[in-house]
């Protein structure tokens, strides 16, 4: 079954990748904005990357919450909702005027994120509710080829966006998407069956802490697909950005740039390792991406090297996202998959947290170029880690 034959065969699968298109687009635009906000109020590195993590930080805070919500009550009511508050957080982002105001950024951020990482754990239990198997793997590649394709095109855009007209019409824009995002919902018809429904919500938190206890398997795949936080270099592009770059380049498009050249090669690398992707091959998958970005380190010093390698960094890193996360689905039961997604995500959410606090703390104490190399050393740790455990999957 290759891509093609799956969204032709499966409306609702179509459907909400039209969805994913169109939300993921808009997403990605005030991300742009929000960052060259911050080095015109003349932000602080650290400053930046605690801006970073409020993307990040709701989904480890709300996962044990959200799992429990997401199997018990009606899905498509709930992603209705969550859109519905990513609009309204978005629009609210046009509020925002000066550096004294960045809190406020901060609290709008943390509520956005928080309905968008719920939005996607409900999304990625759902879909193993619609297909199974190989047309499950290539349903997650298609979302993560789409979140790629949309990271990349939204940054790029939105860098010559904010560049030519400044952030505001960047997030007017983005408030755009988010209401087609909704209306596109609104015409997705599809029943799936909710196992729980007079089950306490506590008790069922309790209850998915014990599940994923009570299988090691599963918990060993959680840690395995949280190597994928190790790539979160919003924080890492922003710095190179206003740091190095800023002479050569304007800022907004450096880093518009820089994110676009990374997030093609995301959409793309699917396209020829997804066929070679195995349980025998992950492991120099892993190693790939971990030399990729050590040699995006040592190339850092001149923006144009810089691009290859950073193209590099990408190529793999939408197969490692993918095909672990299949895995865990693929060994978790039906009646615990949007409490044990939902504890993946604050995992992986932790693993991204970390590594941006890593880059804006080292970032005052050592060189962008070695903390990048740090970084890719880490896969090489996940590469022996894979060895250890893929014969018990």
């Amino acid at each position: 079954m290759n891509y093609y034959e799956l969204l032709a065969n499966n409306p609702i699968i179509r459907k909400l990748t039209l969805l994913q298109f169109v939300a993921y687009f808009g997403a990605w635009f005030s991300n742009v904005a929000i960052y060259t906000m911050l080095v015109e109020f003349g932000s602080s590195a650290f400053a930046i990357s605690v801006v970073t993590a409020m993307h990040l930080l709701p989904a480890v805070l709300i996962a044990p919450l959200s799992g429990a919500i997401i199997d018990r009550f009606k899905i498509k009511s709930l992603m209705l909702v969550l859109l519905s508050t990513e609009l309204i957080m978005t629009t609210l982002l046009l509020t925002i005027d000066s550096k004294d105001e960045i809190w406020i950024l901060m609290i709008l951020i943390f509520i956005r994120m928080g309905s968008a990482s719920m939005f996607f754990s409900t999304e990625m239990s759902l879909l193993p509710k619609l297909v199974t198997g190989k047309a499950l793997q290539k349903t997650n590649e298609i979302h993560s080829i789409i979140w790629s394709f949309t990271y990349a095109a939204g940054m790029g855009i939105s860098g010559l966006v904010v560049n030519a007209y400044g952030v505001k019409i960047a997030i007017i824009i983005d408030v755009l998407f988010f209401l087609a995002a909704i209306i596109i919902f609104l015409n997705i018809d599809f029943k799936v069956e909710i196992i729980h429904t007079k089950e306490k919500i506590s008790s069922m938190i309790k209850d998915g802490f014990l599940y994923i206890k009570n299988h090691k398997i599963v918990l060993h795949l959680i840690i395995l697909h949280s190597s994928v936080g190790l790539t979160a270099f919003d924080t890492l592009v922003t710095l190179l950005a206003k740091n190095e770059y800023r002479t050569i380049i304007a800022v907004p498009l450096a880093i518009g740039i820089t994110n676009a050249i990374r997030a093609l090669a995301l959409m793309i690398g699917p396209f020829f390792i997804t066929n070679k992707v195995n349980k025998d091959t992950l492991t120099y998958i892993f190693i790939f991406q971990g030399v990729a970005i050590i040699l995006w380190g040592i190339l850092q010093f001149n923006f144009y090297y810089a691009l290859i390698a950073v193209f590099l960094t990408g190529f793999m890193t939408t197969t490692i996202w993918s095909y672990t996360y299949a895995l865990l689905q693929e060994n978790v039961e039906q009646k615990y998959l949007g409490r044990v997604i939902s504890y993946n995500d604050m995992i992986f959410m932790v693993s991204n947290i970390l590594t941006t606090f890593f880059i804006g703390i080292m970032a005052d104490l050592i060189s962008l170029e070695l903390i990048t190399i740090f970084i890719g050393t880490g896969f090489f740790l996940f590469a022996y880690y894979y060895t250890k455990i893929k014969e018990r999957i």
